[in-house]
Protein backbone atom coordinates (compact mmCIF):
# COMPACT_ATOMS: atom_id res chain seq x y z
CA UNK A 1 0.00 0.00 0.00
CA UNK A 2 1.20 3.49 -0.83
CA UNK A 3 2.52 5.02 2.43
CA UNK A 4 1.24 8.43 1.37
CA UNK A 5 -2.30 7.05 1.20
CA UNK A 6 -1.90 4.99 4.37
CA UNK A 7 -0.61 7.85 6.52
CA UNK A 8 -2.89 10.63 5.28
CA UNK A 9 -6.57 11.43 5.64
CA UNK A 10 -8.02 11.90 2.16
CA UNK A 11 -10.07 15.04 1.59
CA UNK A 12 -12.27 15.50 -1.47
CA UNK A 13 -13.52 18.91 -2.62
CA UNK A 14 -16.45 18.19 -4.93
CA UNK A 15 -18.11 20.85 -7.06
CA UNK A 16 -20.24 21.17 -10.18
CA UNK A 17 -18.12 24.16 -11.21
CA UNK A 18 -14.59 25.47 -10.53
CA UNK A 19 -14.49 24.40 -6.87
CA UNK A 20 -13.13 27.73 -5.66
CA UNK A 21 -15.78 28.19 -2.98
CA UNK A 22 -15.58 24.72 -1.45
CA UNK A 23 -11.78 24.59 -1.62
CA UNK A 24 -11.38 27.99 0.06
CA UNK A 25 -13.78 27.12 2.87
CA UNK A 26 -12.49 23.57 3.22
CA UNK A 27 -8.83 24.49 3.40
CA UNK A 28 -9.57 27.18 5.98
CA UNK A 29 -11.34 24.61 8.15
CA UNK A 30 -8.69 21.91 7.78
CA UNK A 31 -5.92 24.41 8.49
CA UNK A 32 -7.11 24.34 12.10
CA UNK A 33 -6.04 20.70 12.43
CA UNK A 34 -2.29 21.09 12.03
CA UNK A 35 -1.50 17.74 13.70
CA UNK A 36 -3.31 15.81 10.97
CA UNK A 37 -1.84 15.17 7.54
CA UNK A 38 -4.35 15.65 4.72
CA UNK A 39 -4.15 14.58 1.09
CA UNK A 40 -6.51 16.80 -0.88
CA UNK A 41 -8.26 15.96 -4.14
CA UNK A 42 -10.35 18.40 -6.16
CA UNK A 43 -13.19 16.91 -8.21
CA UNK A 44 -14.40 19.80 -10.34
CA UNK A 45 -17.25 20.06 -12.87
CA UNK A 46 -19.16 17.09 -11.44
CA UNK A 47 -22.31 17.92 -13.39
CA UNK A 48 -23.65 14.56 -14.63
CA UNK A 49 -24.85 11.34 -13.02
CA UNK A 50 -21.91 9.50 -14.58
CA UNK A 51 -19.36 11.92 -13.12
CA UNK A 52 -21.00 11.80 -9.69
CA UNK A 53 -20.98 7.99 -9.76
CA UNK A 54 -17.30 7.97 -10.76
CA UNK A 55 -16.57 10.36 -7.89
CA UNK A 56 -18.20 7.99 -5.41
CA UNK A 57 -16.18 5.07 -6.80
CA UNK A 58 -12.95 7.04 -6.44
CA UNK A 59 -13.74 8.16 -2.89
CA UNK A 60 -14.67 4.64 -1.84
CA UNK A 61 -11.41 3.28 -3.26
CA UNK A 62 -9.46 5.67 -1.03
CA UNK A 63 -11.50 4.63 1.97
CA UNK A 64 -10.75 0.97 1.27
CA UNK A 65 -7.02 1.48 0.64
CA UNK A 66 -6.38 3.68 3.67
CA UNK A 67 -8.81 2.19 6.14
CA UNK A 68 -9.84 5.76 7.00
CA UNK A 69 -13.07 7.50 6.07
CA UNK A 70 -12.32 10.37 3.65
CA UNK A 71 -13.65 13.84 4.38
CA UNK A 72 -15.94 15.05 1.59
CA UNK A 73 -16.87 18.71 1.20
CA UNK A 74 -19.22 19.51 -1.64
CA UNK A 75 -21.14 22.32 -3.30
CA UNK A 76 -23.22 20.36 -5.80
CA UNK A 77 -26.37 22.13 -6.98
CA UNK A 78 -28.36 19.27 -8.54
CA UNK A 79 -30.35 17.31 -5.88
CA UNK A 80 -29.89 14.05 -7.82
CA UNK A 81 -26.11 14.46 -7.86
CA UNK A 82 -26.08 15.38 -4.18
CA UNK A 83 -28.02 12.20 -3.41
CA UNK A 84 -25.52 10.08 -5.35
CA UNK A 85 -22.55 11.65 -3.59
CA UNK A 86 -24.14 11.15 -0.16
CA UNK A 87 -23.70 7.39 -0.64
CA UNK A 88 -19.89 7.70 -0.66
CA UNK A 89 -18.00 6.17 2.26
CA UNK A 90 -16.81 9.11 4.34
CA UNK A 91 -17.75 12.19 6.33
CA UNK A 92 -19.90 14.15 3.88
CA UNK A 93 -20.26 17.89 4.52
CA UNK A 94 -22.69 19.49 2.08
CA UNK A 95 -21.78 23.18 2.24
CA UNK A 96 -24.95 24.43 0.55
CA UNK A 97 -27.24 22.20 2.59
CA UNK A 98 -25.58 23.41 5.80
CA UNK A 99 -25.97 27.10 5.08
CA UNK A 100 -28.70 27.65 2.50
CA UNK A 101 -31.61 26.19 4.51
CA UNK A 102 -31.07 28.44 7.59
CA UNK A 103 -30.72 31.52 5.37
CA UNK A 104 -33.90 30.60 3.47
CA UNK A 105 -35.73 30.29 6.78
CA UNK A 106 -34.49 33.68 7.95
CA UNK A 107 -35.31 35.47 4.68
CA UNK A 108 -38.58 33.60 4.07
CA UNK A 109 -37.66 32.84 0.49
CA UNK A 110 -35.99 30.08 -1.51
CA UNK A 111 -32.47 30.37 -2.86
CA UNK A 112 -32.11 30.30 -6.64
CA UNK A 113 -29.22 27.91 -6.83
CA UNK A 114 -27.29 27.69 -10.05
CA UNK A 115 -23.80 27.15 -11.35
CA UNK A 116 -21.90 30.43 -11.63
CA UNK A 117 -24.10 32.29 -9.14
CA UNK A 118 -21.61 31.71 -6.33
CA UNK A 119 -19.10 34.25 -7.60
CA UNK A 120 -21.43 36.77 -9.15
CA UNK A 121 -19.46 36.84 -12.39
CA UNK A 122 -22.48 38.36 -14.09
CA UNK A 123 -22.37 41.51 -11.98
CA UNK A 124 -20.44 44.08 -13.99
CA UNK A 125 -19.29 46.25 -11.06
CA UNK A 126 -18.16 43.28 -8.99
CA UNK A 127 -16.31 41.67 -11.87
CA UNK A 128 -14.74 44.87 -13.20
CA UNK A 129 -13.44 45.91 -9.76
CA UNK A 130 -11.57 42.64 -9.38
CA UNK A 131 -10.17 42.65 -12.91
CA UNK A 132 -8.96 46.26 -12.57
CA UNK A 133 -7.34 45.47 -9.23
CA UNK A 134 -5.57 42.37 -10.57
CA UNK A 135 -4.26 44.30 -13.57
CA UNK A 136 -3.00 47.02 -11.28
CA UNK A 137 -1.22 44.55 -9.00
CA UNK A 138 0.49 42.96 -12.00
CA UNK A 139 1.58 46.36 -13.32
CA UNK A 140 3.12 47.27 -9.96
CA UNK A 141 4.62 43.91 -9.04
CA UNK A 142 8.16 43.72 -7.66
CA UNK A 143 8.81 47.45 -7.55
CA UNK A 144 7.68 48.42 -11.05
CA UNK A 145 5.04 51.02 -11.82
CA UNK A 146 6.05 53.46 -9.12
CA UNK A 147 4.46 56.33 -11.06
CA UNK A 148 0.98 54.97 -10.36
CA UNK A 149 1.44 54.21 -6.64
CA UNK A 150 -0.94 57.10 -5.97
CA UNK A 151 -3.76 54.83 -7.19
CA UNK A 152 -2.92 52.07 -4.72
CA UNK A 153 -4.93 51.03 -1.68
CA UNK A 154 -1.89 49.42 -0.09
CA UNK A 155 1.80 48.90 -0.89
CA UNK A 156 3.42 45.79 0.52
CA UNK A 157 7.14 45.91 1.16
CA UNK A 158 9.86 43.73 2.62
CA UNK A 159 12.82 41.58 1.65
CA UNK A 160 12.69 39.52 -1.53
CA UNK A 161 10.58 36.32 -1.28
CA UNK A 162 8.56 37.22 1.80
CA UNK A 163 5.18 36.67 0.16
CA UNK A 164 4.45 40.13 -1.19
CA UNK A 165 3.35 39.11 -4.69
CA UNK A 166 0.87 36.34 -3.77
CA UNK A 167 -0.60 38.51 -1.01
CA UNK A 168 -1.00 41.45 -3.40
CA UNK A 169 -2.81 39.28 -5.94
CA UNK A 170 -5.02 37.76 -3.25
CA UNK A 171 -6.06 41.23 -2.07
CA UNK A 172 -6.83 42.14 -5.67
CA UNK A 173 -8.74 39.01 -6.63
CA UNK A 174 -10.76 38.58 -3.46
CA UNK A 175 -11.27 42.15 -2.25
CA UNK A 176 -10.84 44.29 -5.35
CA UNK A 177 -7.96 46.20 -3.73
CA UNK A 178 -5.19 47.78 -5.76
CA UNK A 179 -2.17 46.30 -4.00
CA UNK A 180 1.34 47.17 -5.18
CA UNK A 181 4.49 45.58 -3.81
CA UNK A 182 8.07 46.79 -3.51
CA UNK A 183 11.13 44.69 -2.54
CA UNK A 184 13.64 46.32 -0.18
CA UNK A 185 17.08 46.08 -1.83
CA UNK A 186 20.65 46.18 -0.46
CA UNK A 187 21.13 49.96 -0.74
CA UNK A 188 18.00 50.62 1.32
CA UNK A 189 18.90 47.90 3.80
CA UNK A 190 22.37 49.35 4.35
CA UNK A 191 21.13 52.91 4.86
CA UNK A 192 17.82 52.03 6.57
CA UNK A 193 16.09 54.54 4.34
CA UNK A 194 12.99 54.41 2.20
CA UNK A 195 13.27 54.99 -1.56
CA UNK A 196 11.58 58.13 -2.87
CA UNK A 197 8.92 56.03 -4.57
CA UNK A 198 7.72 54.88 -1.14
CA UNK A 199 8.29 58.03 0.90
CA UNK A 200 5.43 59.80 -0.86
CA UNK A 201 3.00 57.01 0.05
CA UNK A 202 4.16 56.06 3.52
CA UNK A 203 0.62 55.89 4.92
CA UNK A 204 -0.14 53.04 2.52
CA UNK A 205 2.91 50.94 3.39
CA UNK A 206 2.73 47.59 5.12
CA UNK A 207 5.74 45.38 5.83
CA UNK A 208 6.07 41.60 5.67
CA UNK A 209 8.85 39.64 7.31
CA UNK A 210 9.56 35.93 7.82
CA UNK A 211 12.09 34.10 9.96
CA UNK A 212 15.59 33.88 8.41
CA UNK A 213 15.29 30.08 8.35
CA UNK A 214 12.02 30.25 6.45
CA UNK A 215 13.45 32.77 4.01
CA UNK A 216 16.51 30.61 3.39
CA UNK A 217 14.31 27.61 2.66
CA UNK A 218 12.24 29.58 0.14
CA UNK A 219 15.25 31.11 -1.59
CA UNK A 220 17.16 27.82 -1.74
CA UNK A 221 14.41 26.41 -3.95
CA UNK A 222 14.87 29.32 -6.33
CA UNK A 223 18.63 29.88 -6.30
CA UNK A 224 20.42 27.08 -4.50
CA UNK A 225 24.09 27.52 -3.57
CA UNK A 226 24.05 31.29 -3.99
CA UNK A 227 24.85 34.14 -1.60
CA UNK A 228 21.21 35.17 -2.01
CA UNK A 229 20.05 32.00 -0.23
CA UNK A 230 22.64 31.72 2.55
CA UNK A 231 21.40 31.85 6.13
CA UNK A 232 23.75 34.74 6.95
CA UNK A 233 22.33 36.83 4.07
CA UNK A 234 18.77 36.03 5.11
CA UNK A 235 19.52 36.92 8.74
CA UNK A 236 21.02 40.24 7.68
CA UNK A 237 18.10 41.18 5.41
CA UNK A 238 15.42 40.32 7.95
CA UNK A 239 17.28 42.13 10.73
CA UNK A 240 17.75 45.26 8.62
CA UNK A 241 14.24 45.17 7.21
CA UNK A 242 12.70 44.98 10.67
CA UNK A 243 14.90 47.85 11.84
CA UNK A 244 13.80 49.91 8.84
CA UNK A 245 10.13 49.27 9.58
CA UNK A 246 10.57 50.24 13.22
CA UNK A 247 12.58 53.37 12.40
CA UNK A 248 10.08 54.50 9.78
CA UNK A 249 7.01 53.54 11.85
CA UNK A 250 5.74 51.17 9.17
CA UNK A 251 3.26 48.54 10.45
CA UNK A 252 4.50 44.99 9.86
CA UNK A 253 4.36 41.43 11.16
CA UNK A 254 5.91 38.01 10.74
CA UNK A 255 3.98 35.92 8.19
CA UNK A 256 6.11 32.75 8.43
CA UNK A 257 3.32 30.52 9.72
CA UNK A 258 0.35 32.36 8.24
CA UNK A 259 -1.79 31.55 5.22
CA UNK A 260 -2.24 34.16 2.49
CA UNK A 261 -5.87 34.55 3.60
CA UNK A 262 -4.78 35.36 7.14
CA UNK A 263 -2.12 37.81 6.01
CA UNK A 264 -4.61 39.65 3.80
CA UNK A 265 -7.15 39.89 6.62
CA UNK A 266 -4.57 41.24 9.08
CA UNK A 267 -3.42 43.86 6.59
CA UNK A 268 -6.95 45.07 5.94
CA UNK A 269 -7.72 45.22 9.66
CA UNK A 270 -4.52 46.99 10.69
CA UNK A 271 -4.74 49.58 7.91
CA UNK A 272 -8.53 49.86 8.26
CA UNK A 273 -9.11 49.14 4.58
CA UNK A 274 -12.54 48.13 3.31
CA UNK A 275 -13.05 45.76 0.37
CA UNK A 276 -13.85 47.42 -2.95
CA UNK A 277 -16.00 44.53 -4.13
CA UNK A 278 -19.43 43.70 -2.81
CA UNK A 279 -21.93 40.89 -2.87
CA UNK A 280 -23.93 40.90 -6.09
Amino acid sequence: MDNKIKNSRAVFFVSNSTGITVETLGRSLLYQFSSTRFESHSLRFIDTVEKATDAVTLINSFAEKSGLRPIILSTLIDPELREILSAAEGLHLDVFNSFIAPIEAELHCEAKLGAGRVHGIGDDKYYSARIDAVNYSLKTDDGIGGKIYSESDVILTGASRTGKTPTSLYLAMHYGLKAANYPIVDEELDSLSLPKALEMHKAKLFGLIVTPERLQNIRAKRRADSQYSTLSQCQYEIRQTESLFQQQNIPYFDVSSMSIEEVASYIMDMLNISPRTFLP
